[in-house]
Formats: C-alpha cells, sequence, structure tokens
C-alpha cells in the first residue's frame, strides 16, 4: 500500500499552474491513500481534492475548516472570495466512515486547524487512515503537545475492528526530536494514550537520503529565511499479526519543479507499507 502525505500550500502563489504539477506528481506517484492538508475549495463549488480525485480515479473525503477567515487575510481579495481551507483524503478504496477533530488552540492561534478520519475499505480489511495539520510557529511546541494528545485520542477511539494499524499521515510543523512528535511517537517518553505507540516511516529511510520537507531548496519555502527540517510525517501504528503496515520503504516526493513550477512550500512524503505475510513480518522485538 503506497501512503502520501503532502501540504498543498492552499491558495498561495501561482496556484493555478501549482495545481497542474500537483496533479502530475501524484500521477507519478500512482498512491493508494493521499492524506492532504491545506486544500482548497471555492465558493462555486470547485474543490481541489475532488479533482484530484476524479483525475486520479480515486475516492475523496474532504473535511473544511471552521475558520477559514485568518487564512482569507493572507491572500488577495480575489482569490480568497469566499474559498475554504481543510483537510482531504483520496483513497482507492471506498471511505465508510468519516469524523473531524477540531484540535484545540488558544484563541491567537486559534486558526481552524483539525484531523481527518478515514475508515478506509481496503480488500482484506479496513485501514483507519488519519491526516492532521498542526499549528505552525517555532515557539508553539507547547500547543502542538496538547494538539497531538487530543490527536493521539481521537486515533486510539477510531482504530479498533481491523488487523491493520492506524496510519497517522500530516503536516505536525515539528522537527522529529521536539517534544510534541516524541510524545505522539510514544517510544523516546509516556505516550500520549497509555500503550498506543507510532513509527515515524522515516525511521526505515536511507540515512543518507534528503529528508527535509521544508528546505529554502524550494523557492516557495525560501522566502521565510528558515533551515530545512522534516516536519511532514507518515506515522504507522506497531505491524498487525502478519506484517500488515510493516514500512518497507520511504522517500521524499514533489521536491522539484514540475515544468518550471514547484507544485507546494512542501515536499511530500511516501511510503510503501507491507499488506501482510508475504511483504513483512511481526516477528521481533
Amino acid at each position: 500500500m503506497r501512503v502520501v502525505t503532502w501540504n498543498l500550500w492552499w491558495r498561495f502563489g501561482p496556484w493555478r499552474e501549482r495545481q497542474k504539477a500537483i496533479l502530475a506528481v501524484l500521477r507519478d506517484l500512482r498512491p493508494d491513500v493521499v492524506g492532504l492538508q491545506e486544500v482548497w475549495a471555492a465558493a462555486d463549488g470547485e474543490n481541489l481534492a475532488e479533482w484530484l480525485a476524479d483525475e486520479l480515479g480515486l475516492h475523496c473525503a474532504w473535511a473544511p475548516s471552521p475558520a477559514p477567515e485568518r487564512w482569507r487575510r493572507r491572500i488577495s481579495a480575489a482569490d480568497s472570495d469566499g474559498v475554504d481551507i481543510g483537510n482531504a483524503v483520496l483513497s482507492r478504496w471506498p471511505v465508510t466512515q468519516r469524523e473531524t477533530l477540531l484540535l484545540p488552540a488558544p484563541a491567537d492561534l486559534a486558526d481552524g486547524r483539525m484531523a481527518l478520519y478515514a475508515r478506509l475499505a481496503a480488500p482484506a480489511y479496513d485501514v483507519p487512515f488519519f491526516t492532521a495539520h498542526l499549528t505552525s510557529g517555532p515557539g508553539a511546541s507547547a500547543v502542538r503537545r496538547e494538539q497531538v494528545t487530543a490527536l493521539a485520542g481521537f486515533v486510539s477511539r477510531h482504530s479498533g475492528g481491523t488487523p491493520h494499524p492506524p496510519v497517522v499521515t500530516g503536516d505536525f510543523n515539528a522537527r522529529p526530536d521536539s517534544d510534541e512528535v516524541r510524545l505522539f511517537g510514544g517510544h523516546r517518553t509516556a505516550p500520549a494514550v497509555p500503550g498506543q505507540v507510532f513509527h515515524d516511516a522515516w525511521d526505515y529511510a536511507d540515512p543518507f537520503a534528503p529528508s527535509a520537507t521544508w528546505t529554502p531548496e524550494n523557492p516557495c519555502a525560501a522566502r521565510v529565511l528558515e533551515p530545512p527540517v522534516r516536519i511532514d510525517y507518515i506515522h504507522v501504528g506497531p505491524p498487525g499479526p502478519v506484517g500488515e503496515g510493516h514500512v518497507r520503504h520511504v522517500r521524499r516526493a514533489g521536491d522539484g519543479p514540475v515544468e518550471g513550477v514547484w507544485p507546494s512550500d512542501h515536499a511530500a512524503v511516501v511510503a510503501d507499507l507491507a499488506e501482510g505475510a508475504e511483504e513483512g513480518s511481526a516477528e521481533g522485538e
């Protein structure tokens, strides 16, 4: 199962040209499931996630933010009129359940960031899939700790009844060694939900592979003069009884221009997960 997570940079920059570049990257990847953040939907009914799903032959679950106003103020009036922002899941398999969670934030940072749950009816078992967008800002680690605690509880409530572990994707806006990412993983500190732990898919990557998903190599990100860092994640619970969900391979994608256009200010993360006993094993520590 090929999983992708990608922040699509909403309606910032040359968004019409970027829309085509995003599609080109996803079409080349041939994903089974995609978690998307900063997805736009226009007042006239045009929806980036639904358009991508139609072009790729995938099912779509879309969840608009309840508070798009702060986002709209950051772009031109022509681009922002009635435009929503939200998360989406694209899936090769039908979405049989879905639910959203508004992530907690103080009033000065409350811009409607959410997590979206979609239960996917894969042929052999259901896959509990999540995508989230956490608060940004280098000084907001305490806020993100509260958000990952809420997210972990949300995941726990929706992960039963299937041998496949939960898959949690998203833009966490936090470094791998941050308190909030360690808290969510539950390996290097006590987990947010007792007994619930996650593997960071990037732990299975080639140690010499480029890892930054936010980097000044990308001109869309270079404007803020921040150093390169990995802030986008695919988290997977421990493999199922016969290896379901074991991470086999992981890499970046969307990390260069497409016909001269950078698709987003973030690179995507792509992980291939084992489907069962023929591809992985649950043995070991």
